[in-house]
């Protein structure tokens, strides 16, 4: 068991905030961006992902967030629509707002790279206002994405959520999710980084991501201080992840946890995390141990790597079920 308890008897399972955008995934794989010519389409955003690799799960999911009132737009709220997710707080900017683009260039699966256009978007235009109180009474668990800190008005809108969340006893996940081009300053983004996060039951992130956001020098920069100061404020869990070395995780009782990454057939790396992610809080919404609900993330991430899309690959518990099952026999017979 892990050491969060979610309010039960809550139609939803889990809320995600934050970015709704269009990925453009390379079609011409091994070329640099300059030399592709074609893109596939897909919903885009890690809290998106998050919340589409969750519905797979079977999870009651829903989103609060804003898209632009434009044809991107409308393929977004289809494709919530399609995959059982509420939309039902995903507002419609009015204001001339664009949809976020993201194209990935596939160069090889070491090297893979994203370039974001993020100029006057949608989501970012969320309003504290348009955040409802009784939407997120309505559900176990609250997932926040760094990107959404980024500018306001959406700043302030997740600090609106938070406080609704904190209010209701909603369990709140914390997706470090840090893009630099986004943010003025290192100081600003670890600032309003920290606010958030001393509000959050979960955290999860890469090295590089906590050290960003303890940028004041709060820790000495190693697993053990992150975990220690963080367990000083809000949070029951930290997932600090270290790319193909794994991730560890923390606990509020003193207990630590190491989880290795599956072996797979790498496409790019895009992806991984938003698929540990939903994998990860399906796992703890089921009652079940750290540690195997690392395992179940580290085998959701490796199959989406392996396949073209985020969105679309996001797999189901038959899929990860299987995949796990595989790896360790296929493991068994190497010994």
């Amino acid at each position: 068991m892990s050491s969060l308890t979610f309010p039960s008897d809550r139609p939803y399972d889990l809320i995600c905030l934050g970015r709704l955008c269009i990925d453009l995934n390379a079609n011409e794989i091994n070329r640099p961006m300059e030399k592709t010519q074609s893109f596939t389409k897909y919903v885009g955003g890690s809290p998106a992902n998050i919340a589409i690799g969750a519905a797979r799960l079977q999870l009651k999911t829903g989103f609060i967030g804003k898209i632009a009132d434009d044809p991107h737009g409308r393929f977004i709220r289809q494709y919530l629509t399609q995959h059982q997710i509420d939309h039902s707080q995903v507002r419609i900017d009015q204001t001339g707002a664009v949809t976020g683009l993201s194209f990935t260039e596939i160069k090889s699966p070491e090297d893979c790279s994203i370039v974001m256009y993020r100029d006057h978007v949608a989501d970012l235009l969320l309003h504290s206002d348009e955040i409802s109180e009784d939407y997120i009474k309505q559900t176990k668990a609250l997932l926040i994405s760094g990107t959404a800190l980024a500018q306001s008005p959406s700043r302030e809108a997740v600090f609106t959520a938070l406080h609704y969340a904190r209010k209701h006893q909603v369990v709140v996940f914390f997706d470090l999710d840090y893009r630099p081009y986004t943010w003025r300053s290192d100081a600003e983004t670890a600032i309003y980084y920290q606010l958030a996060a001393e509000k959050c039951d979960v955290m999860i992130g890469t090295r590089e991501e906590f050290d960003m956001m303890e940028h004041l020098e709060l820790t000495d920069g190693s697993n053990e201080e992150t975990a220690k100061y963080w367990f000083a404020h809000q949070a029951q869990i930290i997932v600090i992840k270290h790319g193909q070395a794994g991730s560890v995780s923390y606990t509020r009782d003193g207990k630590h946890f190491s989880s290795t990454i599956f072996p797979t057939k790498v496409l790019k790396t895009f992806g991984a995390g938003d698929a540990y992610a939903s994998a990860f809080i399906y796992s703890l919404l089921q009652g079940w141990d750290v540690e195997t609900a690392m395992e179940y993330g580290s085998a959701s991430a490796a199959i989406v790597i392996s396949k073209h899309s985020c969105s679309d690959a996001m797999p189901t518990t038959f899929e990860i079920d299987h995949f796990i099952k595989m790896a360790k026999h296929e493991k068994e017979h190497q010994l």
